[in-house]
């Protein structure tokens, strides 16, 4: 986690958020929306996937968006990786994470990457033994992310033994991190509260994403659920953008901006500069002009008097 700063926030918009739509998000965009980011203070971002074009059209960028992303200081640059092919295209870019995904329920996984979870995990083995093969490459830190964690809307009930099974076999097979994620937006705080809490017992030192969705409004409440368990670093998205497909009316993720505001007022040092990072909706709007954008602080902007827990100049908007 960088110095000065007591949660790390992670912007996944622009792989997350991105990823679903069908219109093509300009590269030059892209870059001006990580410059503003990073400017902003955001510690880290997760810039692209790398899927096949099949897959989403997004991220035919994807070694442009790395290598813009890289050259900003002091960011520290992710990219999802599906699959040991995926790996093989991230590792030569020089990219600081890379984040790869299996669904805790059986059912999500084989809809989602048509992967048994048992075969998800055997190539997760297999990239992590690629990332060792190189010495220029054993630095890139590989976070094991556990998608339908809390829940699904194919399977239903995800049982915490699963979660806890799955992020003991990520860490065996070589990932540095796990992340725990509320991918269709089912959690209640009170179940973030006991994942987070079993999840830290069962992992001590090894650091915890939470990744929530705000399906059915429950999002920030369940920031402060993680919070109190300990969890220190959260993934959101720029206005809310994306939203996993088999998840009906579910209106994407938690939004960055509230999230930075929400931790900020509780006296949580972020170090990103809201009023900065509010700058980049515009690139959104410009470029993704029907996409519903979501933001109670882009709306109503900062109450007055707001003081900011990050020596930073927030100006109310």
């Amino acid at each position: 986690m960088r110095e000065g700063i007591d949660v790390q926030v992670c912007e996944v918009g622009l792989r997350d958020g991105l990823q679903g739509l069908h219109t093509f998000f300009p590269t030059e965009a892209k870059k001006q929306w990580i410059e503003i980011e990073a400017a902003a203070g955001m510690p880290a971002i997760e810039v692209c996937s790398f899927v096949p074009t099949s897959v989403s059209i997004q991220f035919t960028d994807a070694q442009e968006s790395v290598a813009h992303a890289l050259a900003q200081p002091g960011l520290h640059v992710m990219a999802l990786i599906p699959n040991l092919k995926g790996a093989e295209r991230a590792l030569p870019t020089g990219v600081h994470q890379l984040n790869y995904v299996t669904s805790v329920s059986e059912e999500h996984n084989l809809r989602n990457v048509r992967r048994t979870v048992e075969e998800s995990l055997t190539e997760f083995g297999r990239v992590a033994a690629l990332r060792n093969s190189k010495p220029e490459w054993k630095k890139t830190r590989i976070c094991g992310a556990m998608a339908t964690a809390l829940g699904c809307t194919i399977k239903g009930q995800v049982e915490t033994k699963d979660v806890l099974r799955m992020g003991e076999r990520y860490l065996k097979l070589g990932a540095d991190e796990l992340a725990i994620a509320d991918t269709v937006g089912y959690a209640s705080p009170r179940q973030v509260k006991a994942m987070f809490q079993e999840a830290a017992r069962a992992f001590p030192g090894v650091p915890l994403t939470a990744h929530f969705h705000d399906t059915r409004g429950l999002g920030l409440a369940n920031v402060v659920a993680a919070l109190e368990a300990g969890c220190r670093r959260f993934d959101a998205s720029l206005a809310g953008l994306g939203g996993c497909p088999f998840a009906p009316g579910a209106t994407g993720n938690i939004v960055m901006d509230d999230l930075i505001f929400l931790l900020e007022s509780m006296g949580l040092k972020t170090g990103v500069a809201l009023s900065k990072l509010l700058e980049a909706r515009a690139i959104i709007r410009a470029n993704l002009k029907d996409e519903p954008l979501y933001g109670a602080i882009a709306k109503a902007g900062l109450p007055k008097g707001f003081r900011p827990a990050s020596p930073l100049p927030l100006a109310a908007e």
